[in-house]
């Protein structure tokens, strides 16, 4: 069997965990979340961040420990048993792919509004071509993008603070029922961590080199949108926020907004070039252990990558595109992250010592944060979701019989 070729460093872990996290969703998900969480956004930006926080250091113990393509689908595996692995993988890949073709009809919305299918096709064809000729090529292509999106938002932030901030009450009254339901929204623009776990057989010294990647891209993140969300709550209000379909190109001068778009189509880029990556990666995986089809195991002797599994993947993403409802896809993808993120806190609960367990506080809390969460989420997403992995335990069960 042939392995991935180990060519990425910290940085460039880092760098492709942050393309995924500071994506559309920045520019997308504080709308909804306000509409949702009101003037608390700002509180449920913070449980957000406790859960992702909890489900990176479970993620990076686990991943330190099975350095191993597949990411949870592999720890599910092999610390709480095939069934488990194997709905994990499940989840990913199908939700995933539907959030591939929901940052794809985004890029599409800010380059071409009204007519976004065709440069949505556009780019997962390009950006599919692009993971074909290596890894390396990706990276650099994500790090490009994350600097031009950062760029963007700090412009944002800037030119919103010196605007002032004084509109930070009113809007909906809300329960806390509905401040876990904007958490779960914005846990979506956290997500992108788990891409640093799924390379894990393409990073030098993974055992060193994922612990770190995590927590600092974690953490960045959450710098830039703690400071994103006070000022747009600050320069917009609650109720104008929870309105608005594209918040940040509301704040600042009017020359500004032209560049916001900008960076959002460059933010969906990115985030599409990470999704590819990670979902090729789990579908490899799972190919390798015969739980999808084995012609998708194999690796490219050329660019040491899994050229048909991510060739398959950016076939099943452009059908998307032609046929998906995108708010429909944000919420069934978010639902399918948290519960694959309650597997992998589920999986971190086994560690020993020895091998790195974290304080057991963290996976508890981020195993509840994520069920928690995901139940909060619109009732829609919550069934598409639960009808996925209810196929997807139906395929399991056939399987097992047969053999």
């Amino acid at each position: 069997m042939t392995g991935l070729a180990r060519r990425l460093g910290t940085t460039d872990a880092v760098v492709v965990g942050l393309s995924a996290m500071i994506g559309a969703g920045v520019f997308a998900a504080f709308g909804p979340a306000t509409a949702a969480a009101g003037a608390w956004l700002p509180l449920a930006l913070a449980l957000a961040a406790l859960v992702a926080y909890c489900n990176a250091v479970s993620s990076a113990r686990l991943a330190a420990v099975y350095p191993a393509s597949g990411g949870t689908y592999v720890y599910g595996r092999e610390r709480l048993g095939g069934p488990w692995g194997f709905l994990a993988g499940w989840g990913f890949v199908v939700g995933k792919t539907a959030s591939c073709a929901a940052m794809a009809l985004t890029f599409g919305a800010y380059v071409a509004p009204g007519h976004e299918r065709l440069p949505a096709l556009a780019a997962v064809a390009a950006l599919t071509a692009l993971n074909l000729l290596g890894v390396q090529r990706s990276a650099l292509a994500a790090r490009i993008l994350v600097v031009a999106v950062v760029a963007v938002l700090l412009a944002v932030v800037v030119a919103g603070a010196a605007g002032g901030l004084h509109r930070f009450g009113g809007g909906p009254d809300v329960a806390p029922w509905d401040v876990l339901r904007g958490a779960g929204l914005l846990f979506f623009a956290f997500a992108g961590y788990a891409r640093i776990a799924t390379l894990g057989e393409e990073v030098r010294d993974p055992a060193r080199t994922i612990p770190r990647a995590i927590p600092v891209a974690l953490t960045i993140t959450l710098v830039l949108y703690s400071a994103v969300a006070l000022v747009l709550l600050g320069t917009l209000g609650p109720a104008r926020l929870a309105a608005a379909t594209a918040p940040l190109a509301e704040v600042g001068p009017g020359w500004l907004a032209p560049v916001v778009r900008a960076g959002a189509a460059a933010a969906a880029l990115g985030s599409l070039l990470a999704l590819i990556l990670g979902v090729s990666r789990t579908t490899f995986a799972m190919a390798r252990d015969r739980h999808l089809p084995a012609a998708l195991d194999a690796v490219s002797d050329r660019a040491g990558v899994p050229h048909r599994a991510e060739a398959a993947v950016g076939v099943a993403v452009a059908l998307l595109v032609l046929t998906v409802d995108l708010r429909g896809a944000i919420g069934f993808s978010s639902f399918g992250v948290l519960v694959y993120y309650a597997i992998a806190n589920a999986s971190a609960l086994t560690l020993r010592p020895d091998e790195g367990a974290p304080w057991r506080a963290v996976p508890v809390v981020g195993l509840a944060g994520c069920l928690l969460l995901a139940a909060a989420l619109p009732l829609p997403a919550v069934a598409a979701g639960l009808g996925v992995f209810a196929v997807g335990a139906a395929v399991w069960i056939i399987r097992r019989n047969r053999r």
